[in-house]
């Protein structure tokens, strides 16, 4: 097996507006505290190669992704579907995934990030080298919360003590994985990847800092302390886990980011020393294109719900001051967006691309999705994969995949999201994604027993 890693610097001009954390609030941003970077890894084992990039970025639209692969096909012949265009989903950068109205995305800077992605995919390539995978599982704990079955954010003197622990710590991720590969070469880590689930949103809707939040801040700090190893921050199952330090004031938030970004830190650090070698056999990746089922709106129901929205801004005393207000016309241009489509004859419901790189026993298994956890739990338990690794914002980035409960529920997860980025909501979500996974994950193995019958 050769191994190669590269990043390239992403950092957008101070100035840009920051995604996340509402409609309309023009967090245009003031400095950077820590550069963003496109971090890459490239695989490559009996004539097949892989590349993951991993960006410090809330996600980008599929097209981003699709150039990205275009330019690394273009140059090394890669296929489009050997290459994972991935996204830590820290809310400190800027807007490249298309959420309408959380952040005006750049235009100069959209330009230009699908060249600088691929750039570090093929610095990647340039790197190749014989290397050794070590993998380990620590405990990673004091970061995350689950939202919707846990509490809010607790007050800020009790989560930055070392023992604080949420309420139910078994709907959040408690252990983090962690892969590094030794160069046979010189015997130093050439790079490594960490994998937890838990939303980038230290910092706040008041904080307008350039950085990668909590995971951003500990991939820097561990990469300073090896030099020349780059390192790649996977987001799993993220949308239903917020960090214990959410909404609190700039100066708040900056002083529990570098404080939790030390927890991750130092789980991954632990990781690092005690991981174990694991042979890899064998490379494999797949995509899937799966259809999945959405709720029956149709284009009568839609035009109401649009009457009723215009209503809010039509009333007298409407003010763009209002937050309501702002979130009321999110909702208005998403759905005009829908229901013009719907008239012209294009799908509001396409085909949505899940795909699984496999190197020897990881299953890296890519969603556009923010995953809640228990739809990640269900997966891993019927995985046939050893180690099965379900990453969120993989590739384009369509909102939520909340689960049974939280669906039921409606509302903000549900409803509101994947109309925010112009697609109708969802309707077996939980089922529809754990059972394409499955899918994909038989085509893979499928793909690898023919492959060792021809070795």
């Amino acid at each position: 097996m050769k191994i190669g890693f590269a990043k390239v610097d992403i950092t957008p001009r101070v100035g840009v507006e920051l995604a996340g954390f509402g409609p309309f609030i023009h967090r245009y941003s003031t400095l950077v505290r820590d550069r963003i970077w496109a971090r890459a890894m490239a695989v490559e084992q009996d004539g097949k190669t892989l590349v993951l990039v991993s960006c410090d970025l809330l996600g980008v639209q599929k097209e981003i992704a699709q150039k990205v692969r275009k330019i690394v096909q273009a140059e090394t012949g890669i296929p489009p579907e050997a290459v994972m265009v991935h996204c830590t989903h820290t809310h400190s950068a800027p807007n490249a995934g298309g959420y309408g109205g959380w952040g005006a995305p750049d235009e100069p800077y959209i330009e230009l990030l699908p060249a600088r992605i691929a750039r570090a995919c093929l610095g990647a390539l340039d790197r190749l080298e014989p290397a050794e995978m070590w993998h380990a599982v620590v405990p990673c704990e004091g970061i995350g919360l689950n939202r919707e079955y846990d509490q809010d954010a607790p007050p800020l003197e009790d989560v930055l003590k070392d023992d604080w622990r949420p309420a139910k710590p078994e709907l959040t991720d408690t252990a983090c994985q962690v892969i590094k590969f030794i160069s046979r070469a010189t015997g130093r880590t050439a790079g490594f990847m960490t994998y937890f689930g838990c939303h980038p949103v230290v910092c706040c809707s008041q904080n307008r800092q350039i950085h990668g939040d909590y995971c951003g801040v500990a991939t820097n700090l561990l990469e300073r302390e090896m030099p020349g190893s780059v390192g790649l921050f996977l987001q799993g199952a993220n949308g239903d886990v917020n960090t214990c330090v959410v909404h609190k004031p700039e100066q708040e938030s900056l002083l529990a980011l570098d404080i939790i970004a030390t927890r991750y830190a130092n789980a991954v650090r632990s990781g690092l020393q005690t991981a174990k070698p694991m042979p890899v056999d064998s490379l494999e990746t797949k995509t899937l294109e799966a259809v999945f089922s959405r709720k029956d709106l149709s284009l009568e129901k839609l035009r109401s719900m649009l009457a009723e929205k215009e209503a809010v801004l039509n009333a007298t005393d409407a003010s763009d001051a209002d937050k309501n207000v702002r979130m009321t016309t999110v909702n208005i241009l998403a759905l005009r967006k829908i229901i013009n489509a719907i008239e012209k004859g294009r799908p509001v419901a396409p085909p949505i691309e899940l795909q699984m790189m496999r190197i020897g026993p990881v299953g890296l298994f890519g969603t556009p999705f923010e995953v809640f956890q228990a739809i990640k739990n269900e997966f891993c338990s019927k995985s046939q994969t050893k180690i099965p690794l379900l990453m969120s914002v993989a590739n384009d980035t369509l909102g939520y995949a909340p689960d049974r409960t939280a669906a039921a529920r409606g509302g903000y997860a549900a409803d509101t999201v994947p109309m925010i980025i112009g697609t109708l909501p969802f309707a077996r979500i939980h089922d529809e994604l754990v059972e394409n996974l499955l899918a994909l994950e038989r085509m893979n193995l499928n793909q690898l027993q023919k492959s060792s019958k021809t070795r």
